[in-house]
């Protein structure tokens, strides 16, 4: 039997272009089951590893459903953490690219104002942490009456994290007629209470798994005490000269550390950890997601929804505080079908930890030996000489599509009396340009947003120059992304 492709769900034109553009072939395992029920607008409750492509399992039934025609938002995704709002912001904006569809990011430690004005435009889906969107919601700045979808995901996260009230808050405050899809990747008991208490007989599905990890992740223990841990690092880094590491610290403190120890050797390294300004954040995981440096350094910040499918070796410098952070950490490697390494480095006094982790994970991990002075010695100069080469930059396909916008800024928007409708009008009369060229026009007070697809931008550009919008001469220049 043949496998199932995307254009097989029924998909609009625009939907299955955006997915060819941007690399999906087959769909995933979470994929095939979860559309087809997402499409016949009924609740879900899905059970699925990181890493298995749950983003777009509900994101590209919601790009479908919505509809471009309606201003108020009629999605509402809650995540657990500001990297994977983002992250999620950006996927549905890739998948809903050719519909127009508009995705606005709700999170924290970013100006309300600025996201209060966005939510002013026409949005169709709002991604968000729990605090900001319930922020939002009190002071009325996010219309619900449209909400037809919710979405809660890495919803054992939200719990582990306390948001479990806040989430109970804002599902209060929607729409009672609506879809909910609830998708973790373990299910405590307040997450099943939530699913329960909040939904609508909800379709289940589980998308089994080795026990709790997937099985394509080779894990280990190596045993040492404290002082040696670093010293133990550097030979893992020599005899392993991974391609794509990160090496997960319990503190910000140990994480500003252990960067200095690589940055002094020449390593190629980066860090991350929530002590950070967002944006600077954002950039180190761009940096590493294209290949830029080779090892993150980084606390569990980064060990949600972070999409990072060449990740070849995970390292526990720390071990977790909680056995699910073990899941949550190793299950950054070995994604969308590769195989990974999770190496745990584990002390005298992490032994209650470790069997907890054990226990719950439903096997014990393999204890392996400290890499040996001559196994460190014969890699070595391998390592060394890779330490060397520039990294070949990593294609992105989500950068590839974005190669193909360009983003027009003009002078003018609501003060002037300026509709979407008006720019569509004028651009889409420009020889070589159609409609299916415009991707979302954002309108403020005074400027205007185009996003022009297809490569067409430089084209609009020239052409608008000299080329008037409702009678009106704007100036016109590329934005940014």
């Amino acid at each position: 039997m043949s496998k199932q492709q995307f254009k097989d769900y029924g998909l609009g034109e625009e939907i299955v272009k955006a997915l060819d553009s941007l690399g999906y072939e087959t769909p995933t395992e979470v994929q095939t089951k979860v559309i087809p029920v997402a499409l016949e607008n009924k609740d879900l409750v899905v059970k699925s590893q990181t890493g298995s492509g749950k983003t777009a399992a509900y994101g590209i039934p919601l790009c479908e459903l919505v509809d471009w025609n309606e201003n108020k938002p009629q999605a509402l995704i809650l995540t657990p953490t500001r990297e994977l709002a983002l992250q999620v912001n950006e996927d549905i904006t890739n998948i809903g690219r050719f519909k127009r569809i508009k995705a606005t990011a709700l999170y924290g430690q970013s100006p309300f104002h600025v996201q209060k004005a966005e939510l002013k435009q026409r949005t169709h889906v709002a991604v968000g942490t729990p605090g900001r969107v319930l922020d939002h919601i009190e002071r009325g700045t996010l219309p619900l009456d449209r909400i037809s979808y919710l979405v809660i995901d890495e919803a054992d996260e939200m719990l582990n994290m306390g948001f479990i009230e806040t989430v109970q808050s804002i599902i209060q405050a929607l729409p009672s007629e609506r879809v909910t899809m609830l998708f973790s990747a373990t299910f405590p008991e307040d997450v099943a209470k939530l699913s329960r208490k909040y939904m609508n007989n909800p379709v289940e599905i589980e998308i089994k798994a080795s026990g709790l990890t997937t099985a394509t992740i080779e894990h280990a223990v190596i045993h040492v005490p404290e002082v040696n841990k670093t010293a133990l690092l550097q030979d893992l880094f020599i005899v392993e000269n991974p391609d794509s590491c990160i090496v997960f610290c319990r503190t910000q403190e140990n994480v500003d550390k252990l960067f200095r120890v690589m940055a002094d050797l020449d390593y190629p390294a980066d860090r991350i950890h929530g002590g950070m300004e967002q944006d600077e954040r954002i950039e180190v995981m761009n940096a590493f997601r294209r290949g830029q440096f080779r090892y993150l350094i980084a606390t569990d910040v980064a060990a949600r929804g972070i999409d990072i499918t060449n990740i070849t070796h995970v390292i526990n410098y720390d071990i977790p505080l909680e056995k699910e952070g073990y899941v949550h950490r190793t299950g950054r490697t070995g994604r969308a079908g590769k195989t990974g390494k999770a190496f745990t480095l584990v002390t005298p006094k992490d032994g209650r930890r470790l069997a907890e982790i054990e226990s719950y994970i439903g096997f014990a991990i393999p204890v392996v030996k400290a890499p040996s002075e001559e196994a460190v010695d014969r890699r070595r100069e391998e390592f060394e000489k890779r330490l060397k080469i520039v990294p070949e930059r990593k294609k992105d396909k989500r950068e590839q599509l974005n190669q193909q916008i360009m983003k027009l800024n003009f002078n003018g928007g609501k003060k002037k009396k300026l509709r979407a409708v008006d720019f569509v009008g004028t651009i889409a009369k420009i020889e070589g340009v159609t409609a299916d060229d415009i991707g979302i026009i954002t309108i403020l007070d005074n400027v205007t947003d185009v996003e022009i697809l297809n490569g067409k931008g430089p084209l609009v550009l020239e052409i608008m120059q000299t080329t008037t919008v409702k009678r009106m001469q704007l100036k016109v220049r590329k934005g940014h992304k």
